[in-house]
């Protein structure tokens, strides 16, 4: 990057610092900022990789990210990454570009999300050296769990201690206040009691009296952790996404949700990794309403360059139960007006449940009940948040997608359960932006209901751990859910990736078709394709597109749209 254009960056991290802090003294924040930047500006790994990307954000058709725990597939006698990476060179190879590493991080719950050293690898799992070795084969996506730290960690418990250095590194008061006006998206106490050395405090903690809030107010919080930052860039990091940070800044009297200087700290952020890595994208998880969630593009997209499309899961669930695509046309319609460059990461499972807080504004009362009441009917669990009035609303779906499309209580044949599954991830693979696959769905993986008994968390329908030689007998078994499943990925995955027309910045509109089929058209480049997914058992028939190429059978269109049936016809 030229020197002229890193200036121009300081001066308007200087400005966003002011705004954050103005009764602190800027110059010496901003100082102490430029000194970590400058001092990860040299390093080796990220020399190389501005030099490979041209000091650009690179994402194509070509780009396709598997989202796992270090440790879902594991072996007897070694280490779980060594254990994945194998896994990734002998079955996905390129297929994918990168992985989701979910937090590998020493941790003392939420499987991983209340960290107790970030810059530490958890031992269990392996080391930075099978980090970095990951990361030359795969783009590393990494969780900053930036919003909260465990109580386990050595800052609170300095924090419990009495020490000066981090006395104001969290959110405490000396007795109860009012958070009544506070959003939660949990059902637990906002504010954890702890006895500490200088009496009795009162701490703020979002989502578990284990996960204890930073307080960014303080601006040493902010250099700590963009110091932690740049430390996983210097590893080889690519994907840096932003856990939680919907609830980063605090004020009472407000909702403490999405405030303005949150999204400071996110421009902030992406003003030092366009200084440092400009190549690196940042993807923030905000699982709130589109308007909210688009929110985090920023003013002129300053701020992150990709952001969950939480909208899709409910709502290819909703497709696919009722046989009825027409509330993702409306979403397709939606997303479709926005800027070129605003680019989704599209996903349909992942270690969280789904998502149902955007669905609930987008669906009619009818539909969203029928939503709810086919999850349980399908062996799935509800997880609620506090709403207002101290009332309990549903606020995800606790559920393996699998299972979500295919009732467990009815067995319908592998053939036609893998076929229906297949169809609600073409949707996913097929739409603008970059696929986001769960290891689970990859696999063809069902409800652990063990898990959700053994610890009590119902996400742990979805966190089954796997042991990697039961894995490779039964995907090697051609009859079997993962060998169907996994093949059938594969085949949209490397069809996806010759196709021009379905980059992730292409033009893309919805069809006007048979409610029973999603028609999307997308263009770019000059080339143009035309994706189409049956939603219904019903075979349809689409003369439209007769005798033109369906990429994916690479066989002349008869005109059949069989049931389940998924196409990318050139148009």
């Amino acid at each position: 990057m030229k020197k002229s254009n890193q200036k121009e960056i300081i001066l308007n991290i200087h400005k966003k610092i002011k705004y954050l802090y103005p009764e602190k003294d800027t110059d010496e924040i901003l100082h102490k900022l430029k000194s970590i930047m400058d001092n990860y500006d040299n390093n080796k790994i990220i020399v190389a990789k501005r030099k490979r990307y041209d000091d650009k954000i690179s994402l194509t058709n070509k780009d396709a990210i598997l989202i796992t725990y270090g440790d879902t597939i594991k072996q007897k006698n070694e280490k779980p990454l060594k254990t994945l990476h194998k896994f990734l060179k002998k079955y996905v190879k390129k297929s994918i570009s990168g992985v989701h590493i979910l937090p590998f991080f020493p941790y003392s719950s939420d499987d991983g999300f209340s960290v107790i050293d970030y810059k530490k690898v958890n031992p269990t799992l392996g080391d930075w050296e099978d980090i970095v070795r990951i990361c030359k084969d795969y783009r590393l996506m990494v969780d900053f769990v930036i919003n909260h730290v465990s109580r386990e960690s050595k800052w609170f418990k300095a924090f419990l201690k009495g020490d000066k250095k981090y006395k104001d590194y969290f959110i405490h008061y000396s007795k109860k206040v009012d958070t009544s006006s506070v959003f939660r998206p949990r059902t637990n106490p906002l504010l954890t009691k702890f006895k500490t050395q200088n009496g009795i405090k009162y701490v703020w903690t979002t989502f578990s009296n284990d996960q204890v809030d930073l307080n960014f107010k303080n601006p040493d919080v902010l250099i700590d952790m963009i110091e932690i930052l740049l430390f996983y860039v210097s590893k080889g990091v690519e994907i840096i996404r932003l856990d939680a940070i919907a609830y980063l800044w605090k004020e009472l009297g407000t909702k403490c949700i999405h405030l303005k200087k949150t999204h400071e700290i996110v421009k902030i952020m992406r003003d030092i990794l366009d200084y440092v890595a400009p190549y690196t994208i940042i993807i923030t998880e905000t699982n709130v309403p589109p308007k909210e969630n688009i929110s985090y593009f920023g003013n002129g997209h300053d701020e992150a360059q990709m952001i969950y499309k939480f909208l899709l899961p409910p709502l290819v669930l909703d497709a696919i139960t009722r046989k009825d695509s027409s509330y993702l046309k409306k979403v397709y319609k939606m997303f479709g007006s926005l800027n070129k460059n605003s680019l989704f990461f599209n996903f349909l499972a992942s270690h969280d449940g789904i998502g149902i807080l955007g669905a609930r504004r987008t669906l009619s009362s009818k539909h969203f009940n029928n939503l709810i009441k086919t999850i349980k009917n399908h062996n799935g669990l509800i997880s609620y948040k506090t709403g207002k009035k101290g009332r309990t609303v549903p606020y995800e779906l606790n559920i393996n997608y699998f299972d979500g499309i295919n009732n467990p209580n009815k067995k319908t044949g592998v053939e036609k359960e893998v076929k229906r599954f297949i169809a609600s991830q073409a949707i996913m693979i097929l739409s603008k932006g970059i696929p986001g696959i769960y290891i689970h769905s990859l696999l063809g993986s069902r409800n652990y209901l063990q898990g959700v008994k053994r610890t009590g968390m119902k996400r742990e329908i979805n966190r089954e751990k796997l042991e990697y030689k039961k894995i490779d007998r039964e995907i090697k078994n051609k009859k079997s859910i993962r060998h169907k499943t996994l093949s059938n990925y594969l085949n949209i995955l490397n069809v996806r990736k010759n196709i021009g027309a379905l980059d992730p910045y292409c033009k893309e509109k919805p069809i006007k078709s048979d409610k029973r089929l999603l028609i999307t058209e997308r263009k770019y480049g000059g080339k143009k394709v035309t994706v189409i997914v049956n939603v219904s058992e019903d075979k349809i028939m689409l003369e439209k597109y007769t005798k033109k190429l369906d990429w994916l059978s690479k066989k002349r269109f008869s005109g059949e749209i069989k049931p389940y049936g998924s196409y990318i016809i050139i148009s």
